[in-house]
């Protein structure tokens, strides 16, 4: 319900006004004085003003004055309730813009009736001002579809317009092909860039109730309405509560919806479905002539458009021609068959070929023939507008030599599917990059097949490059550690920051290098390992940007130093007990002389006594100890195996291997002749230097 504005300087004349007004059940507004009154009816438009003509400061003919002139209150219903009774002031009251007149002291059935009345008025001029509007935006329609052939602009206009006049956020029109299951929007209202935009009528179950019944659909609420429950997600999300349809149908057939949406919850009144359903029918007769008169325009079209067709081509390709000709890249122009249209002269120096030779060439005859597979992709991507760029194909210049080149492209007539191709000789640059990622491969293998650990990270101790040996010493696999692990994670606490200290430090020379330092590591298990670091810092425009290091595992080389400390102390051993054998056997051997050479005069001794001597016992004692003397040198020989052979400067020195292969015999038992001859060699000094047996 609208309301009704009291503008009144008598509060009791206002307070009597309330209370008979509210039996219109509209609002009630009230304004003790002209210029407030003025203000509340700029701001709140009220359907109704009942206007006291005597007010001090602004009376009521100034108020009525102000409310004519602003466009915003001139339309407004105004009754005159005053105590003024002379003609005049009547004749004036009506002048100002009055629209009735009531005296006071007034009858409540009077006032009431009076109010009534201008309400209906009010309602006549409105609904006759709608069908005029109406009326008017009907013509502006029917002049616009019957106007021109070119339908794209003309249906926006008209979308916009149906838009306007009913009230909605969205009006479109969606045509359909005979038996199709897609609808195309030609046109829609909130979107002038929309063009046969294709939709699935599979996901519009309402559009396809309208073009099966032929019939109006109207939905007031899109979340109860059944038609929408196989779509009720979709149309929630889409913000719009209420959709209303109308067929566009020519001939008994629907050629398409006319589609009005909008966020409220509404309904469209009688003269807003009669408006929209006289437009849809415009539409379709528009359509349907417009499809005759533009079949009869096409044939008409086709007949002189072959003999225009080159000469277009060639101003086309002539607005290009300039910055063609002074581009530093070669430029071929190609037609969708892959036939040279233009080539400008760098193209033609890049080839080898002249200007002339290149337009009556197809972009085959340049290729090799195993490059002709990547053209095919490119015109396949031509088709589809897709135009790649930086692709390598090889030539076979003039000359015969072959070259690189590294090919771009560029849609340049799109209606012709004409393509400009930058092409630039790549043929050093590509031999360059081929020898750095053969550098670079070989550097790869290096690294990985080196012995030693390398582990390289960024200043944040981040690992950017983990080798083979680095996951055999530390445990840890490249996928673990590369741009996930930290490379403090490698050290017991404290050695990481003291590694980059001492690369830093001044002491330890200060250039971002460190040799040789023997520390530990940290595997993945918790071993500490005992290493040889050697570190340094990786430098980009003299900036440090990372660091590296090589770890060498010592813990092999650790323990072949224990195993050769355990020989030396074995041998050691060994040398010693060699040296008591060698006393042994030299002791052994001295002894034997003496004691031949005693058991020789013995047994003189024996045979010269006479049988019975009291020397004989004697004489058989010292034999036979000195027998049991023998016995005990001999088995000191046996164990020692005493033997000598030649050394440097005719020196001759124990033969230990001979001693050993050698069987020790004991010596026989001494005889007067050997005993004799003992004591012979005995007397005898042996030559320098060697060892008597």
């Amino acid at each position: 319900m609208g309301s009704i504005l009291v503008i009144d300087d008598d509060a009791t004349t206002r307070r009597i006004l309330e209370v008979v007004l509210r039996k219109t059940g509209m609002e009630i507004l009230a304004a003790g004085s002209g210029a407030e009154g003025v203000a509340l009816a700029l701001e709140k438009q009220p359907e109704l003003i009942l206007l006291d003509l005597v007010m001090p400061a602004m009376d009521g003919f100034d108020v009525l004055a102000q409310l004519r002139a602003n466009p915003r209150t001139r339309e407004l219903a105004v009754v005159v309730l005053t105590a003024l009774e002379g003609d005049d002031d009547i004749a004036r009251a009506f002048d100002a813009g009055a629209d009735d007149f009531l005296q006071k002291p007034f009858r409540e059935s009077e006032l009431m009736a009076r109010i009534r009345g201008q309400m209906r008025l009010r309602t006549y001029f409105e609904e006759i001002s709608r069908k005029e509007q109406d009326a008017h935006a009907m013509l502006e329609l029917t002049q616009a579809l019957a106007s021109s052939l070119d339908f794209r602009e003309i249906l926006f206009n008209v979308v916009t317009r149906i838009a306007e006049v009913v009230h909605v956020d969205r009006c479109s029109i969606v045509l359909v092909r005979d038996a199709g299951d897609i609808g195309y929007v030609v046109a829609t209202s909130d979107e002038e860039a929309v063009q046969n935009l294709p939709i699935d009528l599979a996901k519009y179950p309402e559009i396809r109730e309208v073009l099966k019944t032929r019939m109006p659909v109207s939905i007031d609420d899109v979340e109860t309405h059944p038609l929408l429950d196989e779509v009720r997600v979709r149309i929630a999300a889409s913000g719009f509560s209420s959709l209303t349809l109308f067929p566009i149908i020519y001939e008994e057939r629907a050629m398409g919806v006319l589609f009005l949406r909008a966020a409220r919850k509404a309904k469209l009144s009688g003269r807003e479905l009669n408006f929209c359903s006289i437009v849809s029918n415009a539409t379709a007769v528009a359509l349907r002539n417009a499809r005759i008169l533009q079949s009869l325009r096409d044939q008409t079209q086709q007949i002189s458009f072959a003999r225009h067709e080159a000469e277009r081509r060639l101003r086309a390709l002539q607005r290009y021609a300039d910055f063609f000709t002074s581009a530093a890249d070669g430029m071929f122009v190609v037609d969708a068959s892959g036939r040279l249209l233009f080539a400008n002269p760098s193209a033609a120096r890049i080839t080898g070929f002249s200007e002339d030779e290149l337009k009556e060439k197809r972009l085959d005859d340049l290729m090799l023939p195993e490059d002709w597979a990547t053209l095919e992709h490119l015109r396949e991507c031509f088709a589809r507008e897709e135009y790649p760029r930086g692709v390598d194909v090889h030539t076979r210049r003039r000359d015969g030599s072959v070259r690189v080149l590294s090919m771009s492209s560029n849609g340049l007539l799109h209606e012709d599917a004409a393509v400009v191709l930058t092409i630039r000789d790549v043929t050093d640059e590509r031999h360059t990059e081929a020898e750095l990622q053969k550098t670079k491969d070989f550097l790869e293998g290096l690294i990985s097949s080196s012995v030693d650990a390398i582990v390289a990270a960024d200043l944040k101790g981040k690992v950017i490059l983990f080798n083979h040996a680095a996951e055999r010493i530390y445990g840890y696999s490249a996928g673990e550690m590369v741009g996930k692990g930290n490379v403090r994670d490698l050290y017991p606490e404290g050695v990481a920051r003291e590694v980059m200290r001492r690369i830093r430090s001044p002491e330890f020379g200060g250039e971002g290098k460190l040799v040789q330092m023997r520390t530990e590591a940290l595997s993945k298990s918790g071993e500490r390992i005992p290493i040889v670091l050697s570190a340094s810092l990786l430098h980009e425009d003299g900036k440090p940007v990372a660091s590296f290091g090589f770890f060498t595992d010592l813990r092999e080389r650790i323990q072949i130093e224990q195993r050769l400390a355990q020989a030396q102390e074995k041998l050691l051993v060994t040398e010693k007990q060699a040296i008591i054998a060698e006393l042994a056997g030299t002791a052994a051997h001295e002894l034997n002389q003496p004691l031949t050479s005693v058991m020789g005069y013995a047994e003189l001794i024996k045979r010269k006594l006479e049988a019975g001597s009291v020397l004989s016992p004697a004489a058989d004692i010292i034999v036979r100890e000195a027998e049991r003397m023998a016995e005990i040198v001999r088995k000191i020989g046996k164990i020692t195996r005493y033997e000598t052979k030649s050394y440097v400067g005719g020196t001759n020195i124990l033969d230990l291997d001979r001693a050993s292969a050698e069987d020790s015999t004991p010596p026989p038992p001494p005889t007067p002749q050997t005993a004799a001859a003992t004591e012979q060699r005995r007397k005898t000094p042996p030559p320098a230097g060697e060892v008597v047996k």
